[in-house]
């Protein structure tokens, strides 16, 4: 299954919004969620990937653009659905409230919400997940590790995309310590939790290496006692009623 995103298109001269990859194409996003702008980034996007069709379209981090996203980047979205170019509409943002709003407003087929369903950060079960799972909208969980710091909590290391700050530290250290107690990598917890809630249907996991990944697949399979979940609970690592695997 394929899937990409829309909301930025890929333009020479462009001023650059962060590090690129190396070997790039001198090329930089310019942000652009218009009815036309989507359609040009479907089109560019088929071409260099050199394929007929797309799985799944995502409009990508509207957070600064929502009336666009919806009034302009979703129906063309909707229309690609509807003619058979893309098979799912979503949307993906590290935030669940915009998100909430989508759902409500317009017909999603799915979600990739990063880094607000995890063992550090429980809002996407407060309003996203049960109306998800109330209208039938699948939740792809990325960001689970949140960017760092539920894979290894020590100073230094990175939680939304920046330097985590010291509470955060010693909360991911104290959730470690909880599944160390039961055996369990923290990794494998941080990986299966989200898998617990009904409307999650995929967890997204990256990876730099071939070891990575099969470290990634071994955490999927380690079996996690239900005390370790029992325990998070009742330290208030994990909010009371977090549905667990």
């Amino acid at each position: 299954m394929l899937a990409t995103k829309v909301g930025r298109l890929l333009r020479a001269g462009a001023p650059p919004q962060s590090e690129t990859f190396p070997d790039a194409p001198p090329l930089n996003p310019v942000f652009d969620f218009s009815y036309d702008g989507v359609m040009r980034s479907v089109e560019e996007s088929v071409a260099r990937l050199g394929i007929e069709r797309i799985d799944i379209l995502h409009i990508h981090d509207p957070d600064d653009h929502f009336a666009e996203a919806l009034s302009e980047a979703y129906p063309a979205l909707d229309r690609l659905r509807a003619e058979g170019t893309i098979t799912a509409v979503g949307a993906g943002m590290n935030q669940a409230e915009m998100l909430a709003r989508f759902a409500r407003e317009a017909n999603f087929d799915c979600f990739l919400l990063a880094g607000r369903y995890t063992l550090l950060d429980q809002v996407g079960l407060k309003e996203l997940l049960p109306l998800c799972a109330e209208r039938g909208i699948a939740i792809i969980a990325g960001g689970v590790f949140n960017s760092g710091i539920l894979a290894d909590p020590t100073p230094g290391t990175h939680y939304n995309y920046k330097a985590a700050p010291d509470e955060l530290v010693q909360r991911a250290g104290r959730i470690k310590a909880v599944c160390e107690r039961h055996g369990v990598s923290q990794k494998a917890a941080a990986i299966q939790f989200p898998l617990g809630h009904p409307a999650v249907q995929t967890v997204l996991t990256g990876c730099r290496s071939v070891d990575e990944l099969n470290e990634n697949v071994e955490a999927f399979q380690a079996p996690i006692p239900p005390a370790a979940w029992d325990e998070l609970k009742a330290d208030g690592l994990l909010v009371a009623d977090a549905p667990v695997p």
